[in-house]
C-alpha cells in the first residue's frame, strides 16, 4: 500500500475520545463500544480500524452520510486492558494513516487514540468553571482570627499583621498576613455564583505557619486562623524576638503562647473543622464544589510529627515530635542523616525538600504507618461530614525517593479516595509529560501547563510563565501553537483533558494580564507598579476566550477577572481589590462564563485545527448538533479570513450567530447572525481581536419569535 500519495481531503479527516466518535466515551471492562471515523463525502474507498498488538485491521462500516461527509464505524468489547488505536484511510492505491495528531504523526503508540476500561473522571469536572482561591488576600470575613503581628516567628522574622488590604506585597511576603479566611470566602459565594462558578479549589488550608501553607502543621484540622478561634489568650512575641538563628527561633516559638493557644488547643481546632463542614454544606447548597491542596510530599518545620520549633512540647495531650525525641512515635515519618541516639534531643539532620530545613520531606519508604496516615487523611476529607469534591495534589510526582514507590502510592491513594468519594476529582501540579501518572489508576488529571497555559501564553506574548524569558520565535507562532497543543494533549487521555485544569494565572507564576507587557521582571527587580504598565487588554481578553473554548476546565486565579495584575511569587498574591475592580472585565468574564456554560459544544466538544498563522489561529468544538468556532487575529492590523466552517459539520441548514466578539477597546456580547456560503464564513477581524461564532437551532429561533 502506498502511503505516500494519497489524494485524500486530509482536512475531512477526523475522529476524536469524545462521546461523539466514542460510545460510550469511557467504557467499562466487557462493554461494547462503537468507534466511529469521519471522511469527506464519497472520498474514501475503505477506513481500517487498527488496534495496536493485532495484525489484522478491522474494516469500518459506512453508517451516515451528510452534505460534507461519510460516518464509519467499527465495534469492539472493551477487555481488561487498554486498547490503544489508530485508523487508516484507503483511497486507490495509496493511503493515509490518522491518531490522535491527525495524518501529520509521529505515528507511535503515544500518539494513538487510548481507552483504559473502568476509567472514568467525574461528569461534573469536565468543562466546570473552577475559582482558584488564595484564602488570606480573598476576603477578611473574620478579623477576630487574624494572625497578630510577633505572633510566632517564620523564617526568622517575627510575623506580620498587615492593616492595610491595599498594601503592596514586600519580597518577603510568607510571613504576612491580610486577614483572609474562609468566612470571607463564606461571604462572596454570592459574587462567585454570579461570575458562574461552579467548583472553588482553595489553596492550602490546614495549620500552617506561612500565608501559603505549603509546609502543612496538621493535616487533620483546618488552620483557625482560617476558621475559629474560641479560645484565645496567650502573649505575642517582642519585635527582635527569635531573629539571631533556627535555636533562638526554636526559644522564642516556645514562648509564643498565644500562637501555641490558638492552633493547639482542641476547642479551636474541632470548631474550625465544624465551621469548614458547614461551608461546604453551603456551596453544596448553592450547586458548587470544592477542591482541597493536599500537600503530602513534605510537612513544615513546624508539624507536630516534627516539633523543631517546640510549639507542641509546650502543648498538652500532644506525644513528642521526632526532632525532640529519638522514640517519638513519628520518628519514622521522617529520614535522618545522624541517626546515632547522642543526635537526640534536637536532631536537625532530617532531610528537607531539595535541601530546605523549612519542608522536610515526609520518609514513606521507611514508615508504613506514615503511608496509612496520609490515607487517611485523604479519606477523611472526602467523607462525611466533610466532603470535598477533590484533592489538588502538590507537587505529586516528588513524592516518595523512587518512581515505583510514587505510583504505588498514588494507585493507593486514588482506591482509598474513590472508595470513599466515587465522584471526587484527583488533579495533580506536575511540569512535563505526566502520561505515566494518568493511565487510570492514579490521577484523573493535571493542572494543565504544558496542554494549555504555556503554549498560549507563548503564543499571545512571547513570555515565560514566570515573566522570566521573551521568546519572539514563538510569539505569534499560530502554528507552533497548535503543534505544541496537540502534542500534549496526545499524552493525556480524553477524560483527562475534559477535566484539566486551564489557568492563565495562580499562585506560582506571574499574573497573565501582566505578561501581556512582554517585560521581563519581578518583584525584587521591577517593583509593584510596573507590573501594570505597558499591559494589554486586547491581548488578555482573547487569553480569556481561549481559556474559556478551549477543552478542558477553565480555571480563574481569583482576582484575574477584574484586572488584578503581579510578577511572579510572590506579587502573583495580591489582594483582591473589593470596591476597586474593573467592572467592565469582570462584566465580560460573566458573559464568557455563562456562554461556556450554556453551549455544550463549549463544554464537553472535541476540538478540530481550522487555520494557523503569523498572530492567527481559529478551531472549532463540536459536540452533536453544538458547534463553536473562534478566531484570534493577535496581530495589531485588520485581516480577512475565510473561515472553513464546513470542517465543523456546519451545513447549509445550520444557522450560525456571533455570539461575542473582543478588541482592544472592549468586547460586544448578543447574538448577530453570520452568513455562511458553501461551507465558509469570510469575515474581517479587527486588530488585537478575538471572535466566538456558534450554531443555534430551531428552538432558539422559536423563543425568539422568529
Amino acid at each position: 500500500m502506498n502511503t505516500d500519495v494519497c489524494y485524500l481531503n486530509r482536512e475531512a479527516l477526523y475522529s476524536s475520545g469524545t462521546e461523539d466518535y466514542r460510545i460510550p466515551a469511557e467504557p467499562d471492562v466487557g462493554e461494547e463500544v462503537a468507534i466511529r471515523f469521519r471522511t469527506l463525502k464519497e472520498d474514501a474507498d475503505r477506513v481500517l480500524y487498527r488496534e495496536r498488538g493485532k495484525d489484522a485491521p478491522g474494516e469500518m462500516v459506512k453508517i451516515a452520510q451528510d452534505q460534507y461527509f461519510d460516518l464509519y464505524e467499527y465495534k469492539i468489547v472493551a477487555g481488561t486492558e487498554q486498547i490503544r488505536y489508530h485508523f487508516e484511510v484507503v483511497k486507490g492505491n495509496g493511503s493515509c494513516k490518522y491518531n490522535r495528531l491527525g495524518t501529520e504523526g509521529p505515528f507511535t503508540p503515544e500518539s494513538d487514540f487510548c481507552i483504559t476500561p473502568g476509567f472514568h473522571t467525574p461528569e461534573w469536572a469536565k468543562g466546570a468553571i473552577m475559582y482558584q482561591i488564595y484564602v488570606d488576600r480573598f476576603f477578611n470575613g473574620d478579623p477576630s482570627n487574624d494572625v497578630e503581628t510577633g505572633e510566632y516567628i517564620y523564617i526568622g522574622h517575627p510575623v506580620q499583621k498587615i492593616k492595610d488590604w491595599d498594601k503592596p506585597l514586600e519580597t518577603m511576603d510568607v510571613g504576612c498576613f491580610y486577614g483572609g479566611d474562609l468566612k470571607g470566602v463564606w461571604d462572596k459565594l454570592d459574587y462567585l455564583q454570579r461570575l458562574g462558578v461552579e467548583v472553588i479549589y482553595l489553596n492550602p488550608i490546614f495549620v500552617s505557619p506561612s500565608n501559603h501553607k505549603y509546609d502543612c502543621q496538621d493535616y487533620e484540622y483546618i488552620d483557625p486562623h482560617y476558621g475559629v478561634i474560641v479560645k484565645d489568650g496567650g502573649e505575642v512575641l517582642g519585635p527582635d524576638a527569635g531573629t539571631g538563628g533556627a535555636g533562638e527561633q526554636r526559644e522564642a516559638n516556645r514562648g509564643a503562647t498565644k500562637y501555641i493557644s490558638r492552633v493547639t488547643d482542641l476547642a479551636n481546632l474541632e470548631a474550625s473543622n465544624a465551621f469548614f463542614a458547614r461551608f461546604v454544606e453551603e456551596v453544596h447548597r448553592r450547586g458548587m464544589r470544592v477542591i482541597l491542596d493536599g500537600v503530602f510530599n513534605h510537612c513544615g518545620s513546624f508539624n507536630k510529627w516534627l516539633d523543631r520549633e517546640g510549639v507542641y512540647e509546650q502543648a498538652d495531650g500532644y506525644e513528642p515530635g521526632a526532632y525532640v525525641a529519638e522514640k517519638s512515635p513519628y520518628r519514622t515519618f521522617f529520614k535522618f542523616e545522624r541517626e546515632e541516639g547522642t543526635d537526640w534531643p534536637y536532631n536537625g539532620s532530617y532531610v528537607g525538600w531539595w535541601g530546605h530545613d523549612t519542608l522536610p520531606k515526609l520518609n514513606y519508604e521507611d514508615s508504613p504507618k506514615l503511608q496509612r496516615y496520609i490515607l487517611d487523611i485523604a479519606k477523611k476529607w472526602v467523607s462525611a461530614p466533610y466532603n470535598v469534591d477533590g484533592w489538588r495534589l502538590d507537587v505529586a510526582a516528588d513524592l516518595g525517593r523512587s518512581g515505583e514507590f510514587n505510583h504505588r502510592f498514588w494507585k493507593g491513594f486514588r482506591k482509598t479516595v474513590k472508595a470513599a468519594a466515587p465522584k471526587a476529582l484527583i488533579l495533580a501540579e506536575h511540569y512535563g509529560d505526566a502520561s505515566r501518572w494518568m493511565q487510570g489508576d492514579e490521577w484523573d488529571s493535571v493542572m494543565n501547563y504544558d496542554a494549555f497555559m504555556e503554549p498560549l501564553t507563548w503564543f499571545l506574548t512571547g513570555m515565560e510563565k514566570h515573566s522570566d524569558a521573551y521568546n519572539e520565535r514563538l510569539y505569534g507562532d499560530g502554528d507552533g501553537f497548535f503543534r505544541s497543543m496537540y502534542y500534549h494533549m496526545s499524552r493525556m487521555q480524553t477524560p483527562s483533558v475534559l477535566v484539566a485544569m486551564n489557568q492563565l494565572s495562580n499562585h506560582d507564576h506571574s499574573r497573565f494580564l501582566t505578561r501581556t507587557n512582554r517585560q521581563v521582571g519581578r518583584l525584587a527587580t521591577k517593583g509593584a507598579a510596573a507590573a501594570s504598565e505597558g499591559i494589554s487588554y486586547g491581548v488578555f481578553r482573547e487569553a480569556v476566550m481561549v481559556q474559556m473554548t478551549w477543552p478542558g476546565a477553565p480555571t480563574i486565579y481569583y482576582g484575574d477577572e477584574v484586572g488584578v495584575c503581579g510578577w511572579t511569587d510572590p506579587d502573583n498574591r495580591r489582594t483582591y481589590p473589593w470596591g476597586k475592580e474593573d467592572l467592565e472585565l469582570l462584566e465580560f468574564y460573566r458573559y464568557m462564563c455563562a456562554i461556556h456554560k450554556q453551549v455544550p459544544a463549549l463544554r464537553k466538544g472535541c476540538l478540530k485545527r481550522l487555520l494557523a498563522d503569523q498572530h492567527l489561529i481559529a478551531y472549532g468544538r463540536m459536540h452533536g448538533r453544538s458547534k463553536a468556532a473562534v478566531v484570534v487575529n493577535d496581530r495589531n492590523s485588520e485581516r480577512d479570513i475565510e473561515l472553513p466552517v464546513w470542517q465543523l459539520g456546519i451545513d447549509d441548514k445550520d444557522l450560525l450567530a456571533r455570539v461575542m466578539v473582543t478588541t482592544e477597546d472592549g468586547y460586544n456580547v448578543g447574538k448577530v447572525d453570520v452568513d455562511h456560503v458553501e461551507g465558509y464564513v469570510r469575515m474581517r477581524l479587527a486588530p488585537v481581536s478575538s471572535v466566538l461564532l456558534v450554531t443555534y437551532g430551531q428552538k432558539e429561533m422559536e423563543a425568539e419569535g422568529r
